[in-house]
């Protein structure tokens, strides 16, 4: 059956900032932040101006099976994407947000278009590499944060599957790492593995840990 999502993605953002003279506008987004396991992934991405892509959307409305199918289309026609990773080591170190950010713009730097401009999902943006505007759910506005969103999704998604095979007992390909009553129980089992972000870790108590 095929999917009924109402897209509410127009170009009406990036034209506004073209119009005020910005020539390359890129979007990015990050995956994988309330996860107990893993790594974050944030992706740019600048897609051709006016580029129309059926289904495009917040890559949380979507299916897995709409994901993964957007997410060629995107690679295939993206004037220029990146996607980064930050570990659950330097999520511990720095926490989430400042991973997040900081995972967005090594997306952005690894572009190889240089934007002068930014689209940023959200309501924080420190110390980009260029021009920055957020945008508070973006990922459902803008062509392009929507783009980077599927790009982030579904690289975070693919490596929570390379994990599971690594950490079978998390079963981490079904929650992707999310903190559902399986995986918490998984932890309080088994204890932390070393992919698990022990910042996250505060259900167990100290005779668990």
């Amino acid at each position: 059956m095929a999917e009924r999502i109402i897209s509410t993605i127009t170009w009406d953002i990036e034209e506004e900032y073209f119009a005020k003279g910005f020539k390359v506008i890129c979007g990015t987004d990050e995956a994988g932040r309330g996860p107990l396991c893993g790594p974050v992934a944030a992706a740019a991405c600048i897609l051709p101006r006016g580029f129309i892509l059926p289904g495009l959307n917040d890559s949380k409305k979507l299916s897995e099976k709409k994901r993964e199918e957007l997410f060629e289309i995107i690679k295939n026609n993206a004037v220029s994407y990146a996607v980064e990773l930050v570990s659950n080591e330097i999520i511990d170190k720095i926490n989430i947000l400042n991973a997040s950010q900081l995972a967005m713009r090594k997306s952005i730097e690894k572009l190889t278009t240089a934007p002068d401009l930014a689209l940023v999902d959200g309501n924080i943006a420190r110390d980009f590499p260029c021009n920055a505007v957020t945008i508070i759910k973006g990922d459902a506005k803008s062509p392009n944060i929507a783009a980077a969103s599927i790009l982030a999704k579904v690289t975070r998604d693919r490596i929570c599957i390379e994990l599971d095979k690594k950490y079978p007992e998390y079963n981490i390909a079904k929650h992707k790492g999310y903190p559902t009553k399986e995986h918490m129980n998984a932890v309080r089992k088994y204890g932390p593995s070393p992919i698990h972000r022990i910042s996250f870790l505060g259900f167990l108590n100290k005779n668990e840990k």
